[in-house]
């Protein structure tokens, strides 16, 4: 029972972002690539387990610039999935848990049994620091279209397009893709509420994500054209919550959702401070959910 060592990488000055931290796009490149690696080492495929379900972010503490960077990987049977695959990634410096993905599979029932002996030699113990927080961990509603969610008063944040570079070794857009889409999209959504980027520069904070989970619903190619389409889901005292679904916008069809807890971060205390009430009472009155 030992997970696997699947990534060693570095913290590039070009990833980081206006908060002088990675971009949470380039953590789930990441864990893309080390589930990549995983998957060689494991024998894991889609054959054996079906298509992943979920992958599961959970940010524990910040990389920045310069910072070295490893990710192990193992599969857990005790997880939220029938079997779970768990990324651990941590500062290569300090060994600091700097964030965690889990990958949710639901193969069938019956194959439980044959499943463990198969992956007998990657299992280990769930992660604490991994399991799920503010987001449940099945896969997002995907039963949306694109009126319906402007008819609820989500609004359209981002347009793009599908290039070579965006794709994976199977011809697919990747997961960093579909992140990059909702994070360039993102300060459109905060800008609806009281906390503009007039704000956050006054009062010294910056946007921060402390969860997300990305379901993928259809895949998108090369050529295709999308937009992200954002509602509100949550508001709590220092957190709030939002939806991102991304579309491809010839046929209206849904590719992917990203579910998002966010917060404002104090840039100097690099901590989370309370929303303004003013804030938390506009994000309320346009819940989509």
């Amino acid at each position: 029972m030992t997970s696997q060592a699947t990534l060693s990488s570095f913290v590039n000055r070009w990833e980081c972002d206006e908060n002088d931290h990675l971009n949470v796009q380039f953590y789930y490149g990441r864990f893309e690539e080390a589930d990549r690696q995983f998957r060689l080492m494991s024998g894991l495929n889609e054959t054996v387990v079906g298509a992943r379900r979920v992958r599961h972010v959970r940010y524990h503490n910040e990389l920045r610039l310069g910072d070295l960077i490893t990710v192990r990987s193992s599969v857990a049977f005790d997880g939220p999935h029938m079997l779970t695959v768990v990324h651990e990634m941590r500062d290569g410096d300090t060994g600091e848990l700097v964030a965690t993905a889990l990958d949710g599979y639901e193969p069938n029932a019956s194959s439980a049994k044959t499943l463990r002996q198969r992956f007998k030699d990657f299992q280990a113990p769930m992660s604490e620091e991994a399991a799920p927080q503010g987001i449940p961990t099945g896969p997002g509603n995907l039963k949306v279209s694109l009126p319906g969610l402007l008819s609820k008063g989500a609004e359209i944040c981002h347009r793009g397009t599908v290039l070579p570079r965006d794709t994976g070794v199977d011809g697919k857009a990747d997961d960093q893709f579909a992140l990059s889409c909702c994070t360039n999209g993102v300060a459109h959504v905060w800008q609806r509420t009281p906390m503009t980027k007039t704000y956050l520069n006054e009062n010294g904070l910056g946007r921060v994500v402390v969860e997300m989970k990305l379901t993928w619903a259809t895949p998108l190619k090369t050529g295709d054209a999308v937009a992200v389409v954002t509602g509100f889901t949550g508001v709590s005292s220092k957190s709030f919550a939002f939806r991102h679904h991304l579309f491809e916008t010839r046929t209206n069809r849904l590719a992917a959702t990203l579910d998002v807890v966010a917060l404002a971060m104090d840039l100097e205390a690099r901590s989370a401070v309370e929303l303004p009430q003013e804030a938390r009472r506009d994000i309320g009155k346009m819940l989509i959910d």
